[in-house]
């Protein structure tokens, strides 16, 4: 357990608060996990989902509990049952899906990453200002309450003026990856995978990255398997970032400050605990629930409902201008790494 030293998360509770009537876009792995998660852990509901297979869809219903199975994205997103849509294509389907939704007057909370580019980010977040509805990036990690409570115990100066993050993410690929991964025309590589959780976690210890150094290999197919990028921030803060799909790494995360460090004891993007040591003395903060990896993904769909149910079309956690603020990191990690590649396609 954690000990008096932490503030408490303050996070929307996963049962008791406002509801949504979830819809799935694009029935895959991160679909799955989520709808299980959101049905055993939360009172949030999926209650139709939409395939370009109805097949596909019709399955994934029966497997999950789910009302409404739609051989059509444009079917679920007219779906009047439905008030949020959650977008979990490849990369490259977030920008026309995002806007599928937007325009039918949805709510939409979208895959990580948002999109494959801050332009393509900053045309969903347009979009949905205009229709007056909520837009998010499913960045589930920053919804953790570990998230919450570091958050805190930076805001409280605990550690000093923080100066300098670390972050190291990724996970070898098998050797039958999904094409998703490897071909540069659906966005492949490392970078905008895994790699969104390290530039997150960076641009969430430092701010946004006022300047970008970065270095990678690339495959032969064109796209990055692996790199290690320098950000410099605001009042001289710093942060290094290594992303790779050429091995799994340690998922690990500091944040350093003149008075004392945050480091993670377990990978920072699932549930996980961190140390804090300011001089001698060293505190642990534990999730006191029993959500462990996937599973939560619950977190964001409680703090999306209760942000909805405020009123709000914008994530107070996680504002969709971060979202874009590290999709522009990404972009020039990307063209940094793959040269012209990178502008050829």
């Amino acid at each position: 357990m954690s000990d008096g030293f932490f503030p408490e998360p303050g996070v929307a509770p996963l049962r008791g608060g406002p509801t949504l009537r979830w819809g799935v876009l694009a029935p895959g792995a991160i679909a799955r996990d989520f709808t299980a998660t959101v049905h055993a852990n939360t009172d949030q509901r999926v209650v139709a989902v939409g395939s370009r297979s109805a097949e596909r869809a019709e399955a994934f219903a029966a497997d999950h509990g789910v009302e409404r199975a739609h051989g059509s994205y444009a079917r679920l997103v007219e779906d009047d049952g439905v008030d949020v849509v959650y977008v979990a294509a490849p990369h490259t389907e977030h920008l026309p899906l995002a806007l599928l939704a937007i325009e039918a007057g949805k709510h939409v909370l979208v895959e990580k990453p948002l999109a494959t580019s801050a332009e393509e980010g900053r045309r969903i977040a347009d979009a949905a200002r205009v229709a007056g509805v909520f837009a998010g990036e499913a960045m589930w990690t920053r919804y953790l309450p570990h998230s919450a409570v570091l958050r805190q115990v930076i805001d409280r100066g605990d550690l000093g003026d923080v100066r300098l993050a670390t972050a190291d993410v990724g996970w070898a690929l098998d050797d039958d990856p999904p094409q998703r991964m490897t071909d540069p025309a659906l966005a492949g590589g490392t970078v905008l995978d895994a790699g969104v959780y390290g530039f997150w976690f960076a641009h969430f210890a430092i701010g946004a990255a006022r300047s970008v150094q970065a270095v990678g290999t690339v495959l032969p197919g064109g796209v990055e398997d692996q790199a290690v990028a320098l950000l410099t921030g605001d009042e001289g803060r710093a942060a290094s970032v290594g992303v790779t799909m050429a091995g799994t790494n340690t998922g690990l995360g500091t944040v350093v400050g003149t008075a004392g460090t945050a480091r993670f004891l377990d990978p920072f993007v699932f549930p996980a605990r961190f140390a804090v040591r300011i001089g001698a003395d060293e505190h642990v903060w534990q999730d006191p629930t029993d959500l462990r990896g996937r599973d939560g993904l619950a977190w964001q769909t409680t703090a999306v409902a209760r942000a909805i149910a405020d009123g709000r079309t914008d994530s107070p956690e996680h504002p969709i201008a971060d979202a874009i603020a590290v999709l522009t990191t990404i972009d020039e990690v990307r063209r940094q790494v793959l040269g012209t590649r990178q502008e050829d396609r």
